[in-house]
């Protein structure tokens, strides 16, 4: 078995590798199998363990994805979500590979965003806002980045001082953008074109009055029941909603669990996923609609990271 660190794993694949990958996965979905991830909570709030398997019957290769979340541990200098990959070789029954999985979890989730900003969002949109600076965030901008046009970034954290440390640590790897850091999300949310959440808050991080016409939203931190970081009064006037995973979102995205109960919105009458987004190649949009993507992980996406990572290392190796 070869063994990848994640400095190994960042030289060799990159966003636009991503995007391309997991576009081309939706093409071949019926060469893929999964199951639902099993979920094993190991302490109190998030602390858990999660196992994400998933087979790709065409190339005759599987993944498990094992991921750590400790919330404790940025207090002793640790990154709260640590994940590895394992690829196996289906033909031979060997495990040909561990990766580490931590950045390619930021990487596929900031494609996933990426992918709905390229066929959701205004062409034009040139203003990106994003709610949360964490560990998320970077791989975010990436993604967006790669799709649209961004001349200003647009910072919030509701510790500001961590906005400020990740302008700080950004910004001069991106000189022609513009970084502000804002103090209130309501100046962010009324100057953006596109706003992304990716947070773990119990509670809307904006407020649903604010949001502009024609804005997109990509909602990425919310992955328990009770994490609700998207205002879901926002939901009716939504012109179109798109799910990275429709069994996913019924049960771990709260604001959607939450606003289905209550009538504003409705998982029944609800089909949208971004694999047809994808494929359809564009939504029906005008420049005054508000679109709202909604991403909370699925063990095929990592599948076509992992697996589109193996063949540039077995490429560059050759």
């Amino acid at each position: 078995m070869k063994v990848f660190t994640e400095k190994e794993v960042m030289m060799t694949y990159h966003m636009s590798d991503a995007i391309q990958d997991i576009e081309n996965l939706f093409q071949n979905m019926d060469d893929v199998s999964q199951t639902s991830r099993v979920v094993i909570p190991t302490g109190e709030g998030a602390k858990s363990m999660l196992y994400m398997p998933c087979i790709h019957f065409g190339k005759q290769q599987g993944i498990i994805k094992i991921t750590s979340i400790t919330p404790e541990n940025p207090q002793h200098n640790r990154p709260t979500t640590q994940a590895n990959i394992v690829i196996t070789d289906l033909k031979t029954g060997e495990h040909v590979a561990s990766m580490d999985g931590s950045y390619l979890t930021r990487l596929r989730t900031g494609a996933l965003s990426g992918i709905a900003t390229k066929y959701m969002s205004r062409p034009d949109s040139k203003t990106l806002g994003m709610i949360g600076t964490g560990g998320m965030a970077y791989e975010q901008l990436l993604g967006n980045l790669e799709v649209r046009p961004i001349e200003k970034v647009l910072l919030y954290n509701r510790t500001s001082e961590k906005a400020h440390a990740f302008k700080a640590r950004i910004a001069d790897k991106h000189p022609s953008i513009e970084f502000e850091v804002v103090s209130t999300v309501t100046e962010l949310v009324r100057q953006s074109d596109i706003i992304n959440c990716q947070t773990q808050s119990t509670s809307p991080v904006f407020n649903a009055n604010d949001i502009q016409s024609g804005t997109h939203i990509n909602g990425i931190g919310s992955y328990r029941p009770e994490m609700k970081e998207m205002d879901n009064r926002l939901f009716p006037t939504a012109s179109q909603i798109v799910f990275d995973d429709l069994e996913g979102v019924k049960e771990e995205a709260g604001e959607f669990i939450e606003a289905d109960k209550q009538g504003l919105f409705s998982f029944d009458h609800h089909d949208d996923d971004l694999k047809g987004v994808s494929l359809n190649g564009k939504i029906q949009r005008n420049n005054e609609d508000i679109t709202i993507f909604k991403c909370v992980g699925a063990a095929h996406f990592d599948l076509a990271v992992a697996l589109g990572t193996w063949e540039k290392f077995n490429k560059n190796h050759n």
